[in-house]
């Protein structure tokens, strides 16, 4: 059994890895949150010990031929590699009881998690221009986050999380996303305390607690 990190897990005797033995894990990633943090995410909160392998720019041009379609992040699993962010960290979600209790949980936090990157797809992260960047990032964040959150907030209703009676990994992707998000419009939940409340609720669990006082600090 994995090691009980909180009172939810305590409630969850399902939360633990399928088989035999752990996996050896190793997760390749830059130095940021980004797309890997969902991913450290579930590794936090399910307590499972991993490689949080960090790249730095003089690395990334050596490794890159090396890697499945070119893109990280990457999850080795006893040396087979998986790649994509969302694959990863629903096949993780889904071996430690994150990804929702029954077949339809399943689908109803995978449609949240979609719903929220087909948002964050809308940036233009990888902008050179910093004015251009920020001029767009001005725009999305202003006239088209409104309408995701609006749709959020009435899908969380007065739950306490997105999807069943227990957190998933679409709560895990929220707190992700929106903690970006907040960083360039500090305000920008400020009208849906339901989805701020979600947001300290996930940050609470005591292993998630955990893991976002040690991690290191990054921009994104």
């Amino acid at each position: 059994m994995l090691k009980k990190t909180d009172e939810t897990t305590l409630q969850r005797p399902d939360l633990c890895m399928k088989g035999p033995r752990m996996p050896n894990y190793k997760l390749t990633y830059f130095n940021l949150r980004g797309r890997a943090e969902i991913i450290r995410y579930v590794f936090a909160y399910a307590g499972i010990k991993y490689e949080d392998h960090r790249l730095e720019g003089a690395d990334w041009p050596k490794i890159k031929p090396t890697i499945p379609f070119g893109k990280v992040p990457i999850l080795e699993v006893d040396g087979v590699i998986i790649h994509q962010s969302l694959a990863i960290a629903r096949y993780l979600a889904r071996e430690t009881g994150l990804a929702g209790q029954t077949p339809i949980e399943q689908a109803l936090a995978d449609a949240i998690v979609d719903t929220i990157d087909d948002f964050i797809t809308l940036f233009p992260w990888a902008e050179k221009n910093q004015e251009v960047k920020e001029k767009a990032f001005n725009d999305i964040l202003t006239n088209k986050a409104p309408e995701l959150l609006k749709a959020l907030d009435a899908f969380l209703g007065d739950n306490k999380w997105f999807v069943g009676k227990s957190v998933t990994w679409a709560d895990f992707y929220w707190d992700v996303c929106s903690t970006t998000l907040l960083s360039y419009k500090a305000d920008l939940v400020e009208k849906y305390p339901r989805l701020s409340a979600l947001r300290d609720r996930v940050e609470a669990l005591p292993a998630i607690a955990a893991w976002i006082q040690k991690r290191p600090k990054t921009t994104i």
